[in-house]
């Protein structure tokens, strides 16, 4: 069965920009007694159809084959497998990150036998009320798709609708298929239908005609209109189509996290990130706004402020291929493609447009918060500088082609608010599940997908995220996937820090000198340039800006990957965006807490409640 697995993927295509081609690119794999004797001889047959890459953790080979299908777009697909037990575990959380995000992977685990004949076996879990669960069943709380082969006859059916899954703009993320090993030896007389070459195209379901004739009438209506783009639209392919359909209607837009990326920096019609990791222009337009227009978004708490940043009385029309992110806080719902979707609205809006104070006053707080960004990113005297600053100068030293990425803590909010792309699809935050980790892996994911183009990723990462998961530094060495990685050091979990006391709350167990350390006056912090070399990558440690300066144009010569470390300051923050929804103890002895809830619960009357 095993080999009737591999065959069938490498005949599985696809088409990007009118050119065939595999639709699953790669394989990650960690090899266990449960998945080498069956599936690793199979793969090792057909490494110049299908090439296995090994990871070096479980789930961080997963979450580059997260990142490969980001960078492109949905519509390639990576493969990661391991062994039972606790190889399939750690895959868990990078199944996470695929599920929130919305994205493919295709996880192939093994499992214990389907006879039982040997159990207990090797890293089995046993339930002695229930002998049929193992630890794959973890996986079903974080896939799209989930199936146990118990008989070879299964894929037949399991692995097209696995693949139909995880390339379905409504119902994309991970799918998940346990192996036992007994089942993966078998042999079976499958149909030879079942391996015939097949090219799967990705569906753009059209919306329906009262759904957009029903937008138009609300988008008519609207004096302050407000568009906030999200990461469906760059999957959609639509950032084109809507960049100018906001311009050439007056429609200020906004993006998501995960939108950023889809129009750059300095489109007319722009006005930066929206939410609590975003701008002050955007969040004033969505104070203003009477009919909000929000494109492939599935609006998160850190888009939408916690839902206390819009008017109570504003309309939202939500267009979105699910209709589970289509219908939500009482929207006019448009349920289809954010490409068809936007191009039927604006064909039956005549020659409606926005008055044109609106886009003035949005370019006016935008180039404002422009030059907010600039005072914040401006050297200063200060010993140790600030993320905006070691962020404004690894901008200016990209390239436009260049893939900014990051993920988690401190680095998405400052990046959101002070990297300003340069050209489409160069940035990636992952911040839907905001997995510590995710960076590095990430990276190596998107230098693979990148291959042969012009850009390189730029991995930014805090010391805590990078302590956390760093190895596939080594993997990219020797894969030959170059990156580059700048390691701000800002002495633990800054962000989170920043979180605690904000609230009321004291420093603790967050900054290694609030940790229980031996020495907390005197810290040893890790040498990052060091450890990276110990890895194989070239690296320098940087003093100041002007070394951080001169080392990116180092990195930028180099044929590896390359890691550039810098003290970043703790307590240094950019200002903006809106605020956020946490709890905070009713009942506390400590007057700090004590004030923070009061604020909590003003902040809270702002609230719009939705469904």
């Amino acid at each position: 069965m095993a080999q009737a697995i591999v065959r069938y993927m490498v005949n599985q295509f696809t088409i990007i920009d009118g050119e065939e081609v595999p639709l699953f690119a790669g394989v990650f794999g960690i090899f266990g007694h449960g998945n080498v004797t069956c599936l690793a001889e199979a793969l090792e047959r057909v490494q110049d159809q299908l090439p296995t890459w090994r990871g070096q953790n479980e789930q961080s080979m997963a979450l580059a084959a997260i990142a490969y299908a980001k960078a492109k777009k949905r519509r390639q697909i990576m493969v990661a497998t391991s062994s039972v037990g606790p190889g399939a575990t750690n895959m868990v959380t990078a199944a996470g990150v695929a599920h929130a995000n919305r994205l493919p992977v295709l996880l192939l685990s093994g499992d214990t036998y389907v006879n039982r004949l040997p159990d207990p076996v090797l890293q089995q879990v046993e339930h002695f009320g229930d002998p049929s669960i193992t630890v794959n069943d973890s996986f079903r709380a974080v896939t799209r798709y989930w199936d146990r082969i118990t008989h070879p006859a299964q894929i037949i059916q399991s692995l097209p609708a696995a693949v139909a899954t995880m390339l379905d703009p409504a119902d994309c993320g991970p799918a998940f298929l346990g192996l036992p090993q007994d089942t993966q030896e078998l042999a079976y007389d499958y149909p030879e239908a079942f391996f015939e070459r097949k090219v799967w195209t990705i569906a753009r379901p059209r919306p329906s005609r009262d759904q957009v004739e029903a937008a138009v009438e609300i988008l008519k209506t609207a004096k302050n209109p407000f568009i906030i783009a999200g990461g469906g639209v760059r999957y959609s392919g639509a950032e084109a189509a809507v960049a100018d359909f906001a311009k050439r209607r007056g429609i200020p837009m906004a993006e998501t996290i995960a939108g950023k990326g889809g129009v750059v920096h300095d489109n007319p019609a722009y006005a930066g990130p929206m939410g609590i990791e975003g701008t002050e222009a955007a969040r004033q337009l969505a104070e203003t706004a009477d009919v909000v227009i929000a494109i492939g978004t599935r609006l998160q708490d850190f888009t939408t402020g916690s839902w206390t940043t819009f008017p109570k009385d504003a309309r939202f029309i939500n267009i979105n291929a699910a209709r589970f992110d289509a219908q939500k806080h009482r929207a006019q719902a448009v349920v289809g493609d954010a490409l068809e979707a936007i191009t039927e609205i604006d064909a039956q809006l005549g020659d409606w447009s926005a008055p044109s104070a609106r886009m003035a006053q949005a370019q006016k707080w935008y180039a404002e918060w422009n030059d907010f960004l600039d005072k914040g990113q401006a050297p200063t005297n200060q010993a140790v500088p600030s993320y905006a600053q070691v962020i404004g100068v690894v901008n200016r030293m990209a390239r436009p082609e260049d893939v900014m990425v990051t993920a988690a803590g401190g680095l998405p909010g400052e990046t959101i608010k002070n990297w300003r792309c340069k050209a489409p699809h160069t940035y990636d935050c992952e911040f839907g599940y905001s997995c510590m980790g995710y960076e590095v892996a990430g990276g190596w994911g998107h230098a693979m997908a990148m291959a042969g183009s012009k850009g390189t990723p730029i991995v930014m990462v805090g010391d805590g995220s990078y302590m956390m998961m760093n190895s596939d530094i080594h993997s990219s060495v020797i894969s030959g996937h170059k990156m580059i990685v700048i390691v701000c050091d800002n002495g633990g979990y800054a962000v989170i820090n920043r979180l605690q006391t904000n609230t009321g709350g004291a420093g603790f167990n967050n900054l290694l000198k609030d940790c229980r350390v031996k020495d907390p006056a005197n810290v040893r912090h890790v040498d990052f340039a060091k450890h990276a070399e110990a890895m194989g990558a070239y690296a320098r440690h940087c003093d100041s800006l002007a070394d951080l300066e001169a080392a990116m144009e180092w990195a930028q010569t180099t044929d590896a990957t390359t890691v550039i470390s810098i003290a970043s300051d703790a307590y240094t923050w950019t200002d903006g965006g809106a605020d956020w929804y946490v709890g905070v103890p009713e009942v506390s002895p400590r007057e700090s807490v004590q004030a923070a809830r009061k604020g909590q619960e003003e902040f809270r009357k702002k609230q719009r409640i939705g469904v």
